[in-house]
This record gives C-alpha cells, structure tokens and sequence, in this order.
C-alpha cells in the first residue's frame, strides 16, 4: 500500500535539511543525512484530510480542546489506548507549538537560573540549547550509568531530570524497570522529571515503550510531564504542534496560562490538529509499515559496516531512523573524517560531537532506501581511508 522507495525532490521546499545544508556544513552540494526529519511523504491518510480542510478554506481562530469524540484530544487518547495501552484523562492535556517551547515553559517553571539539569549523554543538542540558552547548567551522565546518575542528582543545585525516552541519538529505549528507578531516584532527591517521548512510537520490532504517565501514576508523583507530538511519527515537523501531560493540576493550570498569556497562543495551528487527528485515527497501518521498512534499512546498514569496517561492531538501534554509530576503534579524527565525508564524498552526516560525544556519527537513514545506502557506503569509503592512513 506504501511506497518508501519513492524518491520526492525536497530541494526547493524551505527544508532545513536540504536547503540549509550550507549553514551548518559550510557547502551546498551535499546529500544530506541529518536533521531528524524523514524524506517519506506524510501517510495517504493524513495529506487527504489536510486536503479536505485546505478545501473547506476557511482557517479563522481555532481552540485545539474543541471537536468532541472528532477533535485532537480524542484522537490522542484513542492512539494511546490502542498503541500504548495506556488510558489518558483528556482534561490532563496541554498544547504548545513544539516539544522544546514545552520544555522551555516547563524549565522556566520549576528552575531558575544558574540551576542544574541531569541528561543522559550523548545528548540532543536541541536538550543543550534549550537549558543552556536560559541559562540553566547542562548536566550530563553517561546513558547506562545509575551511579553517576543519582550522583548528579544529588549534587547541590540539581532541579530537573530531562529524558529522552526513547533516546535519542542512541536510539535506546528504556525499560519499564529503568524508568522505575529513575523515578526512585528523582523522588530521593526532590527532582521533577520531564520525558521528551516524541520517538515513542518509531520502536522497533521485539522494543515497548513505557510513557512516562505510567511510570507517575503507579508511583503517585505529581510534579512530572510528559511532552510528545505526532510530527516525528508521521513526518510533518514543518505543520508544528506538540502536546503533553502535566501531572499536577496547578502546573498545569500555570502552564496553560503561560501558553495562552504571555506567549500569546489563543489559536493553535488548525492543519496541525488536522493531521494528528488523522494520523491517530487512521495512520497506523502506514506506521507498521514505515517501522518495517525503517528495520531493512536499518540490516542494511548493519551488514555493510560490518562487511566495510572490521571493528566497528554496531546494531541497529532500539528506536527510530537514526544510526548512532561508534567510530572510535579506528582511531579516526572527526575533522579529518568531516573532511572527508564533505570535500570527498560529497555528503552530510552528524558528527558526534554535536552530541557532546566526539568518534561517533549520527547517520539519518529515514528515506528511501537507495539514498541510505548511498549514505553508508560514503561513510564506509572515508572511513576506510582514514583507518588505512592512521595504519
């Protein structure tokens, strides 16, 4: 029913991750493999709905608690019950233009400046502008360790537990018994938790993702959030629109009037409702299909580095269309590898240290396959060099 395969010309179309590869890679002619946004049109499904709206042509003020069993707030809790298994309370939801704009409010809510936030790292370096951009002290723990991590929440300072759940850009996807501990030790030590679930729903075959309210609401916390969107899921970033789950009434309250007052969010945007409205309701069976075709790529990818770089030893991730991998047993240099990939190979692909992490990349395989593969193999090719070089 779904062709991944179908190669769709993005360039022209104001996109960040074609158009505006100069800005971050100093070149234009690149073949980009960057931001996390896929190349794969929107599912049939949405884009006809949107077309129906565009069609109706009215686009006055809109108010996203509006439309009954028809509106927003009910196609969340529909995806929830049927994908998660997870009962929502409508009433307990807010909407914010993005997942960051939330977590902007939510920072400026419960911390103040010059205040810690534990992350795990590497880190999402939109995590690392947010917090440092206002002033708040970014701090990071190795994903995995529970030692440094209750070390770094019991430091003096620390207000804040940033997730990514799943994360990214490693791609795990925490289990139940983690996300149990991290909220025993959020507890211990007086720290609300905020989880970013916008790759929630890109697991891959044999992975669950537990959200966060579950997490909350067994343990009766009331100072946490959930943030989330269906803009990662089925592709439409560019239309904006994010939601969350607030677990206090009063924060939720403060939240919603920060929102509506001092950002001056009256009116969300209405092609946004519109296709998550769609997206909820009729988009699963493009999903299970994207996540199929995102796990071919995903072997691909895995038997060609193994078959290109002997001791590079990488897996497809837990989650999502991003492969995070460790370059570091070659010993290669990241800028000589930059160097490589953009003068040479004539491509673009995240070096780590962007994620505060440097000897890995963060290769973006959500497209047509034949693009990833092109992508791959350049990474092999320049790599390859390096390793041989360095020998």
């Amino acid at each position: 029913m779904y062709d991944f395969d179908e190669v769709r010309d993005r360039r022209g179309t104001w996109s960040v991750q074609w158009d505006g590869i100069a800005d971050r890679f100093g070149v234009s002619d690149l073949l980009p493999f960057t931001i996390s946004d896929m190349d794969f049109a929107s599912p049939p499904e949405v884009l006809d709905a949107l077309r129906d709206r565009v069609g109706h042509g009215v686009f006055g003020y809109t108010d996203w608690r509006l439309g009954g069993d028809g509106g927003f707030r009910e196609a969340i809790r529909h995806w929830y019950a049927t994908r998660h298994g997870t009962a929502i309370d409508t009433d307990a939801l807010v909407y914010a233009p993005s997942v960051l704009n939330q977590l902007s409010q939510l920072l400026r809510m419960w911390t103040e400046p010059g205040d810690g936030v534990v992350v795990h790292t590497p880190t999402y370096d939109g995590f690392r502008k947010a917090v440092t951009g206002l002033g708040r002290e970014l701090r990071g723990v190795p994903v995995g360790d529970a030692e440094a991590l209750e070390r770094e929440l019991a430091r003096p300072g620390s207000r804040m537990l940033l997730l990514c759940s799943p994360h990214n850009p490693t791609g795990r996807v925490w289990t139940e018994a983690e996300l149990t501990e991290f909220g025993r030790l959020a507890r211990r030590h007086g720290v609300p938790v905020v989880s970013d679930e916008i790759h929630a729903d890109l697991t891959a075959e044999g992975h669950r993702h537990v959200p966060w309210i579950r997490i909350a609401e067994a343990a009766g916390d009331r100072r946490w959030a959930l943030l989330t969107s269906g803009t990662k899921t089925f592709n439409f970033p560019a239309l904006s629109g994010s939601y969350g789950i607030v677990g206090d009434p009063g924060d939720r309250a403060a939240f919603v009037r920060r929102m509506e007052t001092g950002e001056g969010l009256a009116s969300p945007a209405v092609l946004s409702l519109t296709a998550h409205v769609a997206a909820y309701r009729r988009g699963a069976p493009w999903l299970d299909a994207l996540r199929g075709y995102l796990a071919g790529t995903m072997a691909m990818v895995e038997e060609r580095i193994a078959g290109g770089l002997p001791g590079v030893e990488w897996r497809p991730p837990q989650a999502g269309y991003l492969a995070w991998i460790d370059l570091r047993p070659l010993g290669i240099d990241e800028d000589r590898l930059q160097e490589e990939l953009v003068g040479t190979e004539k491509v673009a692909i995240m070096p780590g240290g962007t994620y505060g992490t440097p000897g890995f990349v963060r290769l973006n395989v959500g497209c047509p396959r034949a693009k990833a593969e092109r992508g791959v193999d350049a990474l092999v090719r320049a790599a390859g060099r390096l390793r041989t070089d360095r020998a």
